[in-house]
């Protein structure tokens, strides 16, 4: 399948989503995000991918919502007042999914961010496994500059990324960010000084990611999606029953050869929904 705004490619277990409107500064249009719902659609119906990377062409990874297009993001508005407020609740709930569906992704997706990273561009990343960043990137919230509350995920889940003090600064001014500030915060993992170095080091944590059992993979980010909105005796109930269901198969027992003879596994894919 082919998209306007998006390349997907898959080369083995790794999947490489890519924004794709250099021109625009990879801007978010409302084809944007019906694109994102049926690409990530498409990985997790793909039992052989076993991580994602998470990118963009052009100067810069995502200069956010397209104000240019803010009409057709927002949908039909006419109308009763109160019934055309319930379908614009509906249609932020559409937009909104369109970065959840990275949490949501059953593999680890990891985005590697270059040059200006803003407003939707955070939503996108904070829904992300993994950050990682070039030296010249920089990360704003900006939606409080245009008259909104961000309204894609960036105020729930940075929170679990940065210190609540922080996100409220960030999002109350507006403030950039630096690609140091933002290591140092914890917003990033590592650094890298050019793009192609960023896309290297992406696809070497991919593939070691792909290299281990996609079983203990999946499991472990949904273990830790889960303990995040729940507390401690919540989550270890969880990953008993989790691993209650998973432990007993042929997964644990090759890994514990491979580890005895310093060879890799040989992990087979999950099975097709």
């Amino acid at each position: 399948m082919t998209y306007e705004t998006l390349t997907l490619t898959i080369e083995g277990p790794v999947a490489t989503v890519t924004m794709n409107r250099p021109d625009k500064m990879n801007a978010m249009n409302a084809a944007y995000f019906g694109e994102m719902q049926a690409v990530f659609a498409a990985i997790d119906d793909n039992p052989s991918i076993r991580a994602v990377i998470l990118n963009a062409n052009g100067k810069h990874f995502t200069a956010g919502l397209d104000l240019m297009d803010t009409a057709n993001v927002m949908g039909d508005t006419s109308g009763d007042p109160a019934r055309a407020r319930d379908r614009l609740r509906r249609r932020i709930h559409w937009l909104q999914d369109a970065m959840s569906v990275v949490e949501r992704c059953r593999v680890p997706v990891i985005a590697a961010v270059h040059g200006a990273c803003i407003g939707g561009g955070i939503d996108l990343i904070a829904a992300a496994d993994i950050r990682i960043a070039t030296t010249d990137s920089w990360f704003a919230i900006k939606e409080v500059d245009v008259g909104i509350v961000a309204d894609l995920g960036t105020l729930q889940r940075a929170r679990h990324v940065l210190s609540d003090g922080l996100v409220r600064e960030l999002a109350l001014t507006g403030r950039r960010v630096e690609a140091a500030e933002a290591l140092s915060r914890g917003l990033v993992t590592h650094l890298h000084e050019s793009r192609d170095a960023l896309m290297a080091a992406a696809q070497e944590m991919a593939a070691l990611i792909a290299s281990k059992s996609p079983l203990a993979v999946v499991g472990t980010k949904a273990v830790m999606n889960h303990a995040r909105n729940h507390t401690i005796e919540d989550g270890l109930e969880y990953v008993a029953t989790w691993n209650a269901g998973m432990l007993i198969g042929e997964d644990l027992m090759k890994a514990a050869a491979a580890s005895m003879t310093k060879q890799p596994a040989d992990f087979k894919d999950l099975l097709a929904g």
